[in-house]
């Protein structure tokens, strides 16, 4: 059940929740707040309004039950007559049912609209937008918001959502704000990782308990790849091939648990690039690998890499390498090479537990070390670590190694997190994927059916 404050949002209305079902209508046109009270008593609710103060007495009604009470016939049909001139703010019962929450929103980031069409069920929705307006910026906003590409015709934005995803998105655009938009293109990405990161460390799961943690990984990843599932133990198994998938199949992989469970009501403190908890565990340990794992799966619809990708994000890591160790077979046959992403500190190219049990030959170490020379960051260097899943996928015959995610003492409450070095692995893996065509040097020699990488 949506709250009245997220069933507002998602309609369009500019109100402020102070309190628990308590608004303020200082920012909302009074014809806007009309339809809003006229909406509030078909849906039934108990509400009594002074001035500009609203309290409603009941529990909040379903959504669909709330767009029944904001519709009407012919509902949209206003024409050019939608828009307050005077306040600039768009007229809510003159457009679409589904779009108009959309379009307050871009018209508070000054992306001012002069018409749109939720679609009606049959066809893409669309925005048009005044003359002036930089398309470059309304596009953004989406790719912001969204992982699906909107299409530019002119002034005119073609929506390629269902008219339920359009009220998702108001919502989503409710939290950026019109300098976010001004932000270059590599500023912008960061941001926004940095925006993913933060909310994977506010979500609680410890080894056993990973439910929360992996529906909100699923749901981030869904839409991502060609397919997804989960095996017997509770493992995400996902995949996706890009540009044909001619090339190696590798695998990127992190782990959902955390060692014990995130304090309630804890607090992320912020000094500088280092993040800190102001209670108990931060977490980063290892939801910065699961950050560094989700951005790559964005950020490969735009790299050059022509191959698959497997996604694998375990659970129970932190009480023996559970997950990991009962991730069905058939599933790492066709791997070629395996990322975990799962090291504490900044730099380093695990390619051992302890110098005694080898995950990779030396050259596919090199390959990676070289990437990063490649891509001007610095102090990546090949070392020795500790266990991790690293170690399940190298007795598979993978050539696996395990980088660094920029968290420090990890399993206490002083662990810490740098995440500029947090986003520098986003930038290595990305570079390892560009020259993904290296990597038959690499592992060239490896004794092993699975090393056929294709031009």
């Amino acid at each position: 059940m949506k709250s009245w404050n997220t069933l507002f949002i998602r309609q369009g209305f500019a109100v402020r929740e102070y309190s628990k079902n308590e608004f303020d209508l200082f920012h909302e046109t009074e014809e806007n707040i009309e339809f809003l009270m006229e909406c509030l008593q078909k849906a039934g609710a108990n509400f009594t309004r002074q001035h500009f103060f609203l309290t409603i007495h009941s529990e909040p009604v379903t959504e669909k039950e709330w767009l029944a009470a904001a519709d009407f016939p012919h509902r949209g049909y206003g024409e050019d007559l939608w828009f307050d001139a005077e306040k600039e703010e768009p007229k809510i019962k003159e457009l679409d049912l589904y779009i108009s929450g959309l379009v307050r929103q871009l018209n508070r980031l000054k992306l001012f609209t002069m018409g749109s069409c939720d679609g009606n069920g049959i066809r893409y929705a669309s925005i048009q937008f005044r003359p002036g307006v930089s398309m470059d910026k309304a596009a953004k906003l989406f790719s912001i918001i969204s992982d699906k590409k909107v299409r530019v015709r002119n002034q005119r934005l073609i929506l390629p959502y269902s008219r339920e995803e359009l009220l998702t998105l108001a919502e989503k655009a409710l939290n950026i704000d019109a300098a976010t938009l001004e932000l270059e293109a590599e500023e912008l990405e960061k941001q926004l990782f940095f925006d993913q990161l933060e909310e994977l460390l506010n979500i609680s799961g410890e080894s056993g308990n990973e439910g929360k943690i992996r529906k909100h990984a699923e749901k981030i990843l869904a839409p991502l790849v060609d397919h997804l599932t989960f095996d017997s133990k509770g493992n995400i198994l996902a995949q996706k091939r890009y540009r044909g998938g001619n090339g190696p199949t590798i695998l990127l992989n992190a782990h959902l648990d955390t060692v014990v469970p995130i304090d309630p009501g804890r607090i992320i403190l912020k000094e500088n690039n280092i993040w800190t908890s102001s209670s108990g565990i931060l977490g980063a340990d290892d939801r910065a690998g699961v950050a560094v794992l989700m951005q790559m799966a964005r950020n490969l619809e735009k790299n050059s890499f022509r191959g698959t990708v497997k996604f694998i994000l375990t659970v129970e890591e932190e009480i023996g390498l559970v997950g990991a160790q009962h991730v069905d077979e058939y599933f790492l046959w066709d791997v070629d090479a395996a990322i975990v992403l799962d090291r504490r500190g900044t730099g380093d190219i695990v390619v051992s537990c302890g110098g005694y049990i080898p995950f990779c030959d030396e050259r596919y170490g090199q390959f990676i070390e070289a990437a990063a020379v490649k891509a001007c960051l610095q102090n990546w260097k090949c070392t020795n670590g500790g266990s991790s899943d690293t170690r399940i996928w190298s007795s598979h015959g993978i050539q696996s190694v395990n980088l660094s995610v920029g968290y420090f003492n990890e399993h206490t409450s002083d662990e810490k997190l740098d995440v500029e070095g947090c986003y520098q692995t986003v930038k290595l893996v990305e570079a390892v994927f560009e020259r993904a065509r290296e990597l038959r040097g690499a592992l060239a020699g490896r004794e092993t059916n699975k090393l056929y990488l294709a031009n």
